[in-house]
C-alpha cells in the first residue's frame, strides 16, 4: 500500500510527510498535480492520495474528477486537503470526487487518523476485489457437462474415452456438482414389485 502525497508546498509536504511516516504504508511525494496525476495512472498498488485542493496547473478538484474516471483497481482512496474551509469549497471537493477532506493547517494527528481510515478503505476494497476474483475462477473452474457424451444405448454407461466406459452416475460425479440419493420412480415401481414377487 502507498501514500501519497500532492502539494506543491515544500512545507506542508514535508508535514505530512512526518505525520505519516510510520503509518505502515510506503509515502511518497509529488511536487503539483500533474506529478501526482503521472503517478496515480501509473500506479499498481493501492493509493491513499493526500491530495492539496489549490495547486497551480492541474488542481486537486480537476486531479479528482480525472482521477475518478480511471480504473478503480488499484483502489484509490482520495483524503483532500484545503485551507478553504467554507462549505461550498469542501462540497465542491467532495462532489469531485474526494472520499474525506482535511482542513489547514491541519493537526497531525488528525491527518494520520483519516489516512489510516483511507488506508482501511483500500485494504477493504482489495480484500473484496481478491475475494471477487477467486469466486470468478471458482465458477470458470465449476465442472461443467458439455458437448455430445457417448452413451451405451443398452447399459447408458458413458464413454470416458476410447477404452474405458463409466457408469452415468459416477460419471455426473466426477463432472459436475450433483450429488444422488435413490429412489423409485412411478413407473418402475410395478415391474420392481412383481420382480420382487417372484424372487420370492
Amino acid at each position: 500500500m502507498q501514500i501519497l502525497i500532492a502539494d506543491d508546498d515544500p512545507i506542508s509536504r514535508h508535514l505530512a510527510h512526518h505525520a505519516l511516516a510510520d503509518c505502515g504504508a510506503e509515502v511518497v511525494t509529488a511536487d503539483g498535480g500533474q506529478a501526482a496525476w503521472d503517478t496515480i495512472q501509473s500506479r499498481t498498488q493501492s493509493t491513499v492520495l493526500i491530495l492539496d485542493r489549490m495547486m497551480p496547473g492541474v488542481d486537486g478538484v480537476d486531479l479528482c474528477k480525472a482521477a475518478r474516471l480511471l480504473p478503480t483497481f488499484p483502489p484509490l482512496y482520495i483524503l483532500m486537503v484545503t485551507s478553504a474551509s467554507e462549505t461550498a469549497d469542501i462540497t465542491a471537493g467532495l462532489e469531485a470526487g474526494a472520499d474525506d477532506y482535511v482542513v489547514k493547517p491541519f493537526k497531525p494527528a488528525e491527518l494520520r487518523a483519516r489516512a489510516q481510515v483511507g488506508m482501511r478503505m483500500v485494504a477493504l476494497q482489495e480484500s473484496m476485489a481478491r475475494r471477487l476474483a477467486e469466486l470468478e475462477q471458482a465458477l470458470a473452474n465449476v465442472k461443467q457437462l458439455r458437448g455430445l457424451l457417448p452413451m451405451c444405448a443398452y447399459c447408458k454407461k458413458i464413454r470416458v474415452d476410447d477404452t474405458y466406459w463409466q457408469q452415468l452416475e459416477g460419471y455426473l460425479t466426477d463432472h459436475s456438482d450433483a450429488e444422488f440419493s435413490h429412489g423409485i420412480c412411478p413407473e418402475c415401481f410395478p415391474s420392481v414389485i412383481d420382480g420382487m414377487r417372484d424372487v420370492s
